[in-house]
């Protein structure tokens, strides 16, 4: 049974050509492998670190438990779908929503431990009838959406969390990042990212000795005077921990504020599979249920021990956009790390102190990569924007999604951010399409663009299938 653990040597394994692509069956040295490994790692834990601390889980458990999640993604996908799965930010404002009505740690991974249930038995659905079902509820037009507002819905985190921090340091490692991006050749091309976090470490560390402490927001947003680089949590932490355990508990109330989640993070699986498809050149389609279930699988796992649940990462995407290197062999490396890191509180520390600056100059060019992959979605599909019913449900969900517009239906039950933004576009495109004239459904151009909508034919359908 091939279970995507053999790679071949992508060229000498050193220095891709430029635009060469490393696909997720080949790989590199494993030196260059590894580092690439804790590109990742690093690209993830910023934000799989922070999921669970803002859910009042244990942080420890939640890294340890994403390298067990990947390797479940990894074999139950053959290694065809590169991918790293961190904790899933879609809950925080779920746990927080149970927290308040009195749950505990226990209700809120039981909750969520039924999203992950019901995750796999979509995927097992996609997997019966196949990808059609999914493309039929999320055409082009709406994947495209959906994944541009799963990056951009990531911008406040930078814009408020991060770059205020230190807006010196984010704009250094902005344009270093930037530059090391375009400019460095081989493989120190593809991991501009990770030479982006050294150089910001480097700045940091600088500037504290010739500047002194800053005067602004530290990691819990509290306006103080701190030092940008902290390494005190590394010489307290201990060499080798375990995290903390425990069961879940079910309560109705807990999985009915839960469950609306499950539509987010269907469309993150599909959005991730799309996006690496159209990366790769190669279509996935056929993995996408598989996908999904492993998500699930993995979310059911973690929870039942007391961790948070998982999703594809997007972080991670944009890590293969600036690297062009799509190797599950460097996914393998990643998974490794975090499995150690769980067990080893030192290095979690040593990873966990990356200035709040130094991510901020990071996030900026990751988030805005991701975003701008729906943008490819729609190129690719041939989208039509001129069609209002492409344009209109599109438009809404990514200001919602963006916006992280709340939607309350109870004192107990609301949607926000991306599960809103990504119900409105799913529902909004096929409730317009339902009862549009048909004319709309058959030429793409009619919003005014300075000719007729109908001085030319139609080069396709409204859907923005791009097929006739």
């Amino acid at each position: 049974m091939d279970l995507g653990v053999r790679w071949r040597m992508h060229g000498d394994g050193k220095s891709p050509a430029p635009g060469a692509v490393v696909r997720p069956d080949e790989r590199l040295t494993w030196p260059r492998t590894v580092g690439l490994g804790a590109q990742h790692v690093v690209a993830m834990f910023g934000a799989s670190f922070v999921a669970p601390v803002l859910m009042g889980l244990d942080p420890n458990l939640a890294i340890m438990m994403s390298g067990v999640a990947t390797v479940i993604f990894l074999l139950a996908t053959r290694g065809r779908v590169p991918s790293y799965l961190g904790c899933s930010l879609s809950f925080v404002g779920v746990a927080a929503v149970i927290r308040a009505d009195g749950g505990t740690s226990a209700t809120v991974t039981g909750a969520i431990l039924v999203v992950g249930v019901v995750l796999f038995l979509v995927g097992l659905a996609v997997q019966r009838f196949g990808a059609r079902i999914i493309h039929a509820a999320m055409p082009p037009i709406v994947t495209g959406a959906v994944v541009m507002l799963i990056g951009f819905n990531l911008a406040p985190v930078t814009a408020t969390t991060y770059w205020p921090q230190d807006q010196w340091t984010a704009l250094l490692v902005m344009l270093f990042t930037g530059l090391a991006v375009v400019c460095l050749r081989g493989f120190w091309s593809r991991i501009a990212i990770f030479l982006g976090l050294v150089f910001g470490y480097l700045i940091s560390w600088i500037f504290d000795l010739t500047l002194g402490k800053i005067h602004s927001a530290d990691a819990s947003g509290k306006v103080t005077d701190h030092w940008r680089l902290d390494l005190s949590g590394v010489s307290k932490a201990d060499w080798i921990g375990l995290p903390s355990f425990h069961g879940p508990t079910f309560q109705w109330s807990a999985i009915l504020v839960a469950l609306p989640v499950v539509i987010a993070l269907v469309a993150e699986n599909a959005g991730h599979v799309k996006a690496v498809g159209e990366m790769t050149g190669e279509s996935l389609d056929d993995k996408l249920g598989t996908a999904i279930s492993a998500d699930g699988v993995a979310s059911v796992l973690s929870t039942a021990v007391g961790g948070p649940p998982n999703t594809t990462y997007s972080e991670n995407i944009g890590v293969m956009a600036a690297t062009r290197v799509y190797s599950t062999a460097a996914y393998w490396a990643a998974a490794c790390f975090a499995l150690l890191f769980g067990v080893c509180p030192k290095f979690g520390a040593v990873v966990a102190a990356i200035p709040g600056g130094v991510l901020g100059g990071i996030t900026v060019i990751l988030y805005g990569m991701i975003g701008l992959l729906g943008a490819q979605i729609w190129l690719h599909g041939k989208v039509d924007l001129r069609n209002p019913l492409n344009l209109v449900p599109a438009a809404a969900g990514i200001i919602i999604g963006v916006g992280n517009v709340t939607m309350k239906f109870t004192d107990t039950f609301s949607l926000s951010g991306i599960a809103l933004g990504t119900l409105v576009v799913i529902t909004g495109y096929h409730a317009l399409r339902a009862f549009a004239p048909a004319h709309l459904k058959t030429q793409q151009p009619l919003l005014d663009e300075g000719t007729s909508a109908y001085d030319k034919p139609a080069e396709g359908p409204a859907d923005g299938s791009g097929k006739p």
